[in-house]
């Protein structure tokens, strides 16, 4: 089994930066891509970004680019999403997620390990 525990989301005014952590346990070497995605309310589930296994690649869906970065360390088995430039429309729930498949893909379907979630809120 893999498990997924998200951290470092809060409360942050507009034009901010947070930095949101995921910490990987389990049968970690099962782990390939991984990828944020993020749901606000009253909205479904959408894709932030994803990277490949050893951080080569990556994808952001258009409204965080140039503003988010995803990052992975897997010596420390933790994947990494910096937030600059927070927006009011970027209050979420952020999640993480992680499959052995090699393509980034961004869609739910595509990710079979699930964290809990941390809270983002972005005040104007």
């Amino acid at each position: 089994q893999v498990t997924l525990v998200e951290s470092g989301g809060g409360l942050v005014q507009a034009g901010g930066s947070l930095r949101l952590s995921c910490a990987i346990s389990g049968r970690s070497f099962r782990i390939n891509i991984m990828g944020w995605f993020r749901q606000a309310p009253g909205k479904e589930r959408e894709f932030v970004g994803g990277i490949s296994w050893n951080g080569g690649s990556t994808r952001y869906t258009d409204s965080v680019k140039g503003r988010f970065t995803i990052s992975r360390d897997n010596a420390q088995n933790t994947l990494y999403l910096q937030m600059t430039s927070l927006q009011p429309e970027d209050t979420a729930v952020y999640y993480c997620a992680a499959d052995r498949n090699y393509v980034i893909i961004p869609q739910e379907d595509g990710y079979h390990y699930w964290g809990q979630g941390t809270q983002v809120t972005v005040s104007s």
